[in-house]
């Protein structure tokens, strides 16, 4: 049987006001989830009068783009996230 360790989840890193050394957390764990393209080059939209590929292509980016910003939500605090979006 495999040792439980082998399936422990990454920690999300908790914003504590050292931005620099978040944001460099925060990078590694989107790139190692394969979610740093969207950061850099944003959501596929799918063009009018899209193929059956290619709406599935933005859908699955949108599927991304919202589990991106589950890690991001769960590393920022409410208070901060509230000054963040005003």
């Amino acid at each position: 049987m495999a040792d439980s360790r082998d399936y422990l989840q990454p920690s999300i890193p908790r914003f504590d006001g050292h931005y620099d050394h978040w944001s460099m957390l925060m990078e590694n764990l989107l790139r190692s989830k394969e979610y740093w393209s969207l950061i850099e080059d944003g959501i596929v939209v799918a063009p009018a009068g899209a193929s059956q590929e290619q709406i599935q292509l933005a859908n699955e980016s949108k599927l991304k783009d919202l589990k991106a910003k589950n890690f991001l939500f769960q590393a920022i605090d409410r208070s901060i996230l509230e000054t963040i979006l005003a």
